[in-house]
């Protein structure tokens, strides 16, 4: 933090910022009085840059613009990653956060452009944010001819046509690329054809589902645009040579690896920080314990909860804010980081009224017009709170921000260091702080620094082979230009095999020269997953659209009669049309809140491979889930007390994934002192805890991942615990569970063990995605069955167990359900999109039949 500086802390008044991080956190923590919510501080030392020399090739001009901005000199590791782009090398620069990624791209991008006026540039980010803040930056040299525009969704249409004839340096998503620009290429052929520069920035982003998406639209944009080697495709376009590929990641691992496979090319990496970076101070945060009676409401069985972490991040955040102090908090969800501006502006108005005005929530869904608004005024410090999605994790410039707040473990290192680092950017002070959720995972990391702190940070998982997205793309790529087999080439592993099951299936039609798409209408094909295109929320009564909700998000988030946030208003929906695209909501300010439950089934497809280790099986295999949300419960915000449970008519979802199981026989069970009517209690709390504790092994949240548990699964015939990928054909995620099982189930093992409470709780083995109400659960078996799990699997070899069989199944690599407990052959599970209901679950699915799997081994 610079000492000098000062912020407006209200109305009418101003007082500096804190001198040091050290002293803010010490005030912060005195007032819990007594109790110290801090477990660890880590001291992140300041560090000097290295500068190098401009360019040779960098134009005056270029030079003169930066040293404008304040860019005397590139550091060392920009003009490396610049130097390599210039020559027509790919390149991806992975380093930490503001360390300058955007000049290593700017400084090539920008100089070919003021030296051949017909050379274009393209530049991708994952969110219009970034790309909104890059069109800022590069506007702002104000360079004669480059004429920088954003072609996104909310581009006007009276401009798509001037940017599309003039613009030489667009800025864009993958969305935008594959829904607009690759099916209109004839309209942007002059463009392409000069194509110089292809920019994928934040490419650590595009992982899981959506990064094997975004793989095969850059091979289609390669396509178009022409590749090297490959005349059918550069005659597509005419180009003169091909585009070269500049990628910006934050640090990560093996990035060379994850971007050659996004690109499908030879990537080199630039990865030593040479840029200067200011003293972090992070510190790891967990809520205090509450005392809450139980429901007879007597003072004889006293349970222990933690405070929740979005009430604790709002009262940090007005603190911070009442300090005076620029603060950023991340928060995981989009009804979260309303629910903490709302709770931090109320916080500040009851101590100084109008203060709240300085704070505000920002998520997905706002219109253009309200993200922009926020964006300036946050900049310009007319905000000094802004409780966020990870929607502003990624590059956007903040300077001038002194505090982040996280509200919750983000999924990864990477995501975490990425938004500590949103603070600081100016090179001052910074303070950090991780305040843990009442969750298995949140509850080992901030117990166990070690885990974070140290350690590299996780490589970016996708595969462009996940037939669940081939065959969509290669029908994307059809639709735009006649498949060749040089193109199958393009696309890589498994390309003809999709190719020959689209012809089969009536979509592409083979002839001489290729493979022809037959439909008028091009195919469907959403890169995020969502489930269909975004439902907008419109208020009935004026007809104002308020925002938008992914389609896989609706069914959870704006059923009818769910309580919908917008900008700290509340609104109750009144109808949800899925045909349509549309909710109708009416403003209210109900004293209660919604949360959605789904009943969830699985049936085993395909074995892939598994381990026999006795009484224990370790499995790997493809399983068809289908779940649907049948009800919601209200219930008191003040108490949390349930209100009723209404149900809901809503289609069912299916879902082929891929997942890892284990099984343990009965007897083993017996003798490990878990008696029959226990074993339903006992895995339900096994597959809570495991489902917590797998992204300290993936590249992923509890949030991708789904599970179910049963005493006797019919494909089975066994104690079974599952867990699965929530995307089409899996993401990745159940195979590094396989990979890492040994290690993956210790951990889990070790946080239920090691967690204080008597009988379970959200620390160790209750879920807040479980629809049924976190019961049974059994925290002391829950350690036995892994006992025995950990007894008899295999020690693993460098993290892999042996695999004795591979039945052939589908190549493939996550919103999903977790906590469903099937008894017998009837799945009577339910999963929630909000905190753990209780009650009856809403009714049974039964499992379908699967094909012949290995049966329990040991008896």
């Amino acid at each position: 933090m610079n000492p000098a500086a000062t912020v407006s802390a209200g109305p009418g008044s101003g007082r500096p910022l804190t001198a040091a991080p050290g002293d803010l956190l010490r005030r912060l923590r005195a007032r819990h009085h007594g109790i110290d919510p801090v477990t660890h501080v880590q001291r992140v030392p300041a560090r000097p840059g290295q500068p190098a020399g401009w360019p040779g090739w960098a134009p005056e001009e270029l030079r003169v613009a930066l040293a404008g901005r304040g860019v005397v000199a590139p550091w060392r590791h920009q003009a490396e990653a610049a130097e390599l782009a210039y020559a027509g090398k790919h390149v991806v620069v992975a380093t930490g956060t503001a360390s300058g990624k955007s000049l290593a791209y700017q400084l090539p991008a920008l100089s070919t452009l003021l030296a051949d006026p017909r050379a274009t540039v393209l530049y991708l980010a994952p969110t219009k944010a970034l790309a909104a803040d890059q069109l800022r930056a590069v506007a702002g040299l104000e360079l004669d001819g480059v004429r920088p525009a954003t072609y996104d969704g909310d581009t006007p249409r009276t401009e798509r046509e001037w940017i599309r004839r003039h613009s030489r340096f667009v800025l864009t998503n993958p969305d935008m690329l594959h829904h607009g620009i690759l099916p209109g290429h004839a309209h942007w052929s002059g463009f392409l054809r000069r194509l110089a520069y292809v920019v994928v920035d934040e490419c650590h982003t595009y992982r899981g589902v959506f990064g094997s998406h975004v793989a095969h639209v850059l091979r289609r944009l390669r396509r178009l645009s022409g590749s090297p080697g490959r005349t059918s495709s550069a005659a597509l376009a005419g180009s003169r040579r091909a585009p070269t590929f500049i990628l910006a990641s934050a640090t990560s691992g093996d990035p060379a690896t994850a971007a050659g496979r996004l690109t499908g090319l030879p990537v080199t990496a630039v990865t030593e920080d040479t840029s200067p970076r200011g003293g972090v101070t992070f510190a790891l945060w967990e809520p205090p314990l509450l005392p809450s009676s139980d429901a007879s409401g007597t003072d004889a069985d006293l349970r222990q909860v933690r405070r929740s972490a979005l009430r604790e991040t709002a009262d940090l955040l007005a603190d911070t804010v009442a300090e005076g102090v620029r603060t950023l908090a991340f928060v995981r969800s989009r009804r979260g980081a309303e629910v903490v501006a709302a709770n931090a502006r109320r916080a500040l108005d009851e101590a100084v009224p109008g203060l709240g005005d300085r704070v505000a929530a920002y998520r997905a869904g706002y219109l253009r017009e309200e993200r922009r608004e926020l964006e300036r005024a946050l900049l310009h410090g007319e905000l000094l709170g802004l409780a966020s999605t990870n929607a502003l994790e990624l590059g956007v410039d903040l300077v001038g921000l002194d505090a982040v707040l996280i509200c919750g473990w983000p999924g990864t290192r990477a995501s975490l260091w990425q938004q500590a680092g949103r603070a600081g950017r100016s090179g001052d002070e910074a303070l950090a702080v991780l305040v843990a959720r009442d969750d298995p995972l949140d509850t080992y990391l901030v117990h166990h620094p070690e885990a974070l702190f140290g350690r590299p940070v996780e490589a970016t998982v996708l595969d462009p082979a996940n037939p669940y997205v081939l065959a969509p793309q290669l029908a994307c790529a059809a639709s735009e230009a006649p498949l060749t087999p040089a193109d199958l080439e393009l696309f890589g592993d498994g390309a003809k095999e999709a190719v020959d099951s689209l012809v089969e299936a009536g979509a592409l039609r083979q002839r001489p020269t290729g493979w022809y798409w037959r439909h008028r209408e091009r195919p469907e094909v959403d890169l995020r997953g969502e489930d269909g295109t975004p439902v907008c929320v419109v208020e009935a009564a004026t007809g104002r659209l308020l925002g938008t909700v992914d389609g896989g998000s609706s069914h959870f988030l704006i059923h009818p009669g769910a309580v919908y946030l917008h900008q700290g208003v509340s609104y109750v929906v009144d109808s949800l049309d899925l045909a349509d695209g549309c909710a109708l909501v009416h403003a209210e300010e109900p004293d209660w809140s919604t949360h959605a439950r789904d009943v969830t089934s699985l049936s085993v497809a395909s074995v892939r491979s598994y381990v026999d280790a006795g009484p224990v099986g370790l499995f790997l295999g493809e399983v068809d889930v289908t779940s649907q949300v049948v009800s919601y419960q209200r219930r008191r915000i003040a108490s949390g007390e349930v209100i009723d449970t209404r149900p809901l008519d809503l289609p069912a979802r299916e879902l082929r994934t891929v997942a890892v199981w284990f099984t343990v026989s009965p007897r083993s069970l017996a003798l490990a002192g878990v008696e029959a009517a226990d074993i339903p209690g006992a895995l339900h709390a096994a597959e809570h805890a495991a489902i917590g504790l797998l992204p300290l092994m993936a590249t992923c949240d509890r949030w991708d991942i789904g599970g179910l548990s049963t005493a006797v699964h019919p494909d089975t015939e066994a104690p079974t615990v599952f867990v699965y990928d929530g995307h089409p054909g899996g993401a990745g995620f159940a195979e590094r569970a396989y990979a890492t099982a040994a290690a993956w189930l210790r951990a889990t093992r070790d946080a239920i063990a090691e967690c204080g409470c008597e009988s379970g709780c959200p620390s160790c083995v209750q879920s807040p995605k479980c629809g049924n109400g976190n019961n049974p659960l059994s925290k002391p078996d829950a350690v036995r069955v892994l006992d025995v799990v950990l007894t008899n699997l295999p020690a693993p070899s460098e993290d892999e167990p042996a695999a004795v069989a591979s039945p052939a199944g589908d190549a493939t690599h996550g919103a999903a359900p977790e906590g469903a407990v099937v008894a017998g052959s009837a799945a009577t599970g339910a999963a929630a999109g909000g905190s753990a209901p209780t009650g009856d679950p809403g009714r049974d699915v039964t499992s379908g039949s699967g094909p012949t799997v290995p049966r329990q081994v040991g008896q």
